[in-house]
């Protein structure tokens, strides 16, 4: 579908009344023939339709490093680029008509019957001559004079107290209050705690991103997907927004849950860690903020609010490493390729949760990547899951993930998640021997419906449900076998690092 308006034919010019065959001379030089302004019709900016293809779900970054604002700023819908202020050809309304010149003896008019030419009057004949004119026209200049001084000797009466008074404009519009509730009040003070990260591998390549500071020893929380290029011996840097930058070094990240922690070299001294929220207590429809560096725009701050909870997310960012699984926080808050590992805040300034990932259309993105913007489907992981990662990372550098002992499909599916009937990669039995699923006695074919109350229509879903709890917790399990449907408990176990 094309995107050109339909315009409407401009009408035809009116034509101008005939002039009288005994209208006399003008007595000043006529003005140009093309004296009369023109409005020009703009000239017409086809927007090229594109055609969007399947979904596709992505990291929210990190933004490639060659990505700018400039190449960014030009595209549309499918990759047309926008003109501000040009209209498409026979756009309506038409061009007006300008005002009807003045007449000769005023200056602008002329001769010509152009469009929107006035019409003429004859100009009559002094009774006594030039002499009548002049007279008149003083006559009127001293009436203008003499309403003049009177107004002044008025005004000056009026005002006369023995000292001057000067009139001047306001020069200030009263102190601007920012209230903590406000987007810029929340955004005043989370900005100062939040960094835009670089990080570049040793072959030279890398990206940009957004972390926060956790702690004041200098942690910055971030993705994993953002720092992933600088763990082995890359740099990696951290920029404030008052533009103090510092060296930085990977402490420990979690490829499955999508969550690292840095740390800064010579950190200074005033960290202000932003406030934790509760992920738990969040509700559809809560405002939403997040900060970060959106294709490279440092410091961004969008809104918008919770449009669903609970949404199981597989995400990856392409380089065929293993899928991160989250039970997410859905927003409609604008996010794009940079802004992962920012925060995403709740109305009062407190974090909710890190934005991580991205609904989007595969296609030609920035710069000829598949990299492209926001639809208005942005996903962050809960803060309650990603501070007790961080907090292992921290205090041993390697994740812990909490696990039912079994192996199941990760095909779409909209029937549960299937425990495999066959060996898993490495060898593994479908079933652990001796591990929570086989406690439970769960058995390779059992198709898991619920974890608690949670719906499980997949086995991404399943994992990204038991990665919200912590190893050691109780859950109920509900499953099918044999077209029977079955509960039982079961007690989380615990897997250390990712491989």
């Amino acid at each position: 579908m094309s995107t050109e308006n339909e315009g409407t034919a401009v009408p035809p010019a009116p034509s101008a009344p005939p002039v009288p065959v005994d209208a006399p001379a003008a007595s000043t030089p006529h003005a140009s023939e093309a004296g009369a302004p023109t409005t020009p019709i703009p000239p017409a900016s086809p927007y090229a339709s594109g055609g969007a293809q399947g979904p596709e779900l992505v990291h929210a970054g990190p933004a490639p490093a060659y990505g700018s604002a400039e190449s960014g700023a030009q595209q549309g819908a499918g990759g047309a680029p926008q003109h501000p202020g040009q209209g498409p050809e026979g756009s309506w309304p038409p061009p007006q008509a300008p005002g009807s010149p003045l007449y000769a003896d005023g200056g602008a008019g002329g001769s010509g019957g152009g469009w929107g030419s006035g019409y003429q009057q004859p100009a009559p004949k002094p009774k006594n001559g030039r002499g009548g004119l002049v007279a008149a026209v003083l006559v009127a200049a001293l009436v203008a004079g003499g309403l003049g001084g009177g107004l002044g000797y008025t005004l000056a009466k009026n005002n006369d107290n023995g000292s001057s008074t000067t009139l001047s404009a306001s020069d200030s519009g009263g102190s601007v209050k920012r209230d903590a509730g406000t987007v810029a009040g929340v955004a005043q003070k989370a900005l100062p705690s939040t960094v835009t990260i670089e990080a570049e591998s040793t072959s030279g390549e890398g990206g940009t991103g957004t972390g926060f500071v956790f702690d004041t020893q200098g942690h910055i929380v971030t993705n994993n997907h953002v720092v992933a290029d600088a763990v082995d011996g890359g740099k990696l840097t951290a920029t404030f927004p008052n533009g103090k930058k510092y060296d930085a070094e990977v402490v420990g990240h979690a490829q499955g849950y999508d969550v690292a922690v840095i740390k800064l070299k010579n950190a200074p001294s005033d960290l202000k860690p932003l406030t934790l929220g509760n992920s738990d207590q969040v509700a559809v429809g809560d405002s939403t903020i997040a900060i970060g560096a959106p294709f490279g725009l440092s410091n961004t701050v969008t809104t918008g609010i919770i449009s669903a909870k609970d949404r199981p997310v597989a995400s990856s960012d392409g380089s065929g490493s293993n899928a991160s699984y989250m039970s997410a926080l859905q927003t409609d808050a604008s996010i794009n390729p940079g802004n992962s590992g920012g925060p995403l805040l709740d109305a009062q300034g407190n974090v909710i949760g890190i934005n991580s990932a991205i609904q989007s259309t595969s296609g030609g993105g920035l710069g000829g990547t598949s990299q492209s913007g926001s639809i208005g489907l942005g996903f962050a992981i809960p803060i309650n899951q990603a501070k007790y990662v961080a907090q292992q990372l921290i205090q041993t550098g390697k994740p812990v993930y909490a696990k039912i002992g079994a192996s199941v499909s990760l095909e779409d599916s909209t029937g549960g998640a299937k425990i495999t009937q066959e060996a898993a990669a490495g060898g593994s039995d479908p079933v652990e021997a001796g591990g929570p699923a086989a406690k439970a006695s769960l058995k390779p074919g059992d198709v898991i419906t619920k974890l608690d109350d949670h719906v499980i229509d997949s086995g991404p879903t399943l994992i990204g449900e038991i990665w919200t709890h912590k190893p050691g917790d109780k859950v109920k399990i509900t499953y099918e076998r044999g077209g029977k449907t079955h509960t039982v408990d079961l007690t989380l176990g615990a897997r250390t690092g990712d491989s």
